[in-house]
């Protein structure tokens, strides 16, 4: 399974956004992880639509968590971004031509890893993804003045 840019970079800013704790720019999340602004222009944008992130324009505006970190999980980050693309064509009710649907045990081994794969996301929420000492490096990488 191979997730999107775009989902790769709503959870990045997601976490940006918790190791943060409070209101920043997007220019500094984008200099933080080294993407284009204009990639998390859009980002931003959707995740503040779902109601992760919240925005305010103008002077003493910026972007901010709109949940707590501990109510977000990331397996429904993930499906809210992917869109649920079909695996494979036979997943697609509108578009499979597969000769062998409905005869192949491939479908089910494919639907049950899928399940699997969301199931452990959703045991994680965004405070897991930034707790610990691996938060702490996180934020040093991506919060520090020298950065």
């Amino acid at each position: 399974m191979r997730l999107s840019l775009f989902t790769d970079y709503s959870l990045r800013v997601l976490m940006f956004a918790a190791l943060k704790g409070e209101s920043f720019s997007l220019s500094e999340v984008a200099e933080a992880y080294g993407i284009s602004r204009h990639h998390l222009v859009k980002v931003v944008n959707y995740l503040a639509k779902l109601g992760y992130l919240e925005t305010r324009r103008g002077r003493g505006g910026g972007i901010a968590l709109a949940m707590k970190p501990e109510d977000i999980r990331v397996g429904m980050v993930v499906r809210r971004t992917e869109g649920m693309p079909p695996l494979v064509e036979c997943f697609d009710k509108d578009h499979n031509t597969c000769v062998i649907n409905g005869s192949c045990r491939l479908k089910g081994a494919l639907a049950q890893a899928v399940n699997a794969f969301y199931e452990t996301l959703d045991r994680h929420t965004l405070r897991d993804l930034v707790a610990g000492a691996d938060g702490s490096r996180m934020n040093r990488v991506l919060l520090s003045p020298s950065s």
